[in-house]
């Protein structure tokens, strides 16, 4: 796939935002010499931790504390172009990846079932646009987004100035700029991580923290039940948004016909 010609083949051959973008998703470690591209919804929260650990910052996988996504971690975009270029010549380079429509599912159930600022800033926005009726009211709470209504703004939204918990993984990660060394997936998660803490040198005591219990997982019945929901038509049309990272990761297109 990168070897297609208009693909970017380098970080400096980026536009502007595509590599801040970029740079601001890739978590540096320089003890062990690694960079991680962070994806949110394919388990980016406890890589976070696992760094955390590492960097001393934390004391162990399990310290029960609510995780704050910027402090005490190092990104990429700290760093003046010639380190970055050292540190992406040199470093063990790794991202993980989850099948698309499970990880926009997850998003969806997060954000617009729990997470109140989500609601008020994205939920009422989408209840104004697509619902009938609704476009000039202002008490919208938007904790009652249909999947549909998702998908709808989804459609109409440019994938390089999405929201990143929506942004697809080809634009938050660039696999044809970086030469990743390791690409896990969500779908094979423990072996995956265990492998990388190996592979970069992660002290024995270290380890990929469990699932936590209140974790409500995406399966393959769920998923197809929200699908289901949604017009065929309007499924026909995300799917391109989304082709990288179908094509790109190997998962099969879901079955709009079915």
């Amino acid at each position: 796939m990168c070897g297609q010609k208009n693909m970017p083949h380098s970080v400096w051959s980026l536009g502007p935002l595509q590599r801040k973008t970029l740079l601001q998703h890739i978590l540096v470690n320089d003890e062990h010499h690694f960079l991680y591209c962070y994806v949110p919804k394919v388990a980016c929260s406890n890589w976070k931790r696992v760094m955390k650990v590492l960097s001393g910052a934390l004391a162990n996988v399990d310290v029960k504390v609510k995780m704050d996504h910027r402090a005490d971690l190092v990104f990429l975009s700290d760093f003046p172009p010639e380190e970055i270029r050292h540190r992406l010549q040199h470093y063990f380079k790794f991202m993980f990846v989850r099948e698309p429509m499970a990880r926009l599912l997850s998003a969806y159930r997060n954000k617009f079932g729990e997470i109140e600022a989500y609601q008020r800033k994205y939920g009422a926005e989408i209840v104004r646009r697509y619902r009938k009726g609704y476009a000039k009211d202002k008490k919208i709470a938007g904790n009652d987004v249909t999947f549909t209504e998702f998908v709808r703004y989804l459609l109409d939204e440019d994938p390089e100035r999405m929201n990143e918990h929506w942004m697809p993984i080809y634009n938050l990660c660039q696999p044809c700029a970086i030469e990743y060394d390791f690409i896990g997936s969500y779908e094979k998660l423990e072996s995956d991580a265990a492998y990388v803490l190996e592979r970069v040198g992660a002290p024995q005591h270290v380890r990929f923290p469990e699932r936590q219990t209140w974790y409500k997982p995406v399966t393959k019945e769920t998923l197809h039940y929200y699908l289901c929901t949604v017009p065929q038509k309007f499924l026909k049309e995300l799917l391109p948004k989304y082709i990288l990272d179908f094509s790109l990761f190997g998962y099969p297109l879901p079955n709009t016909t079915t």
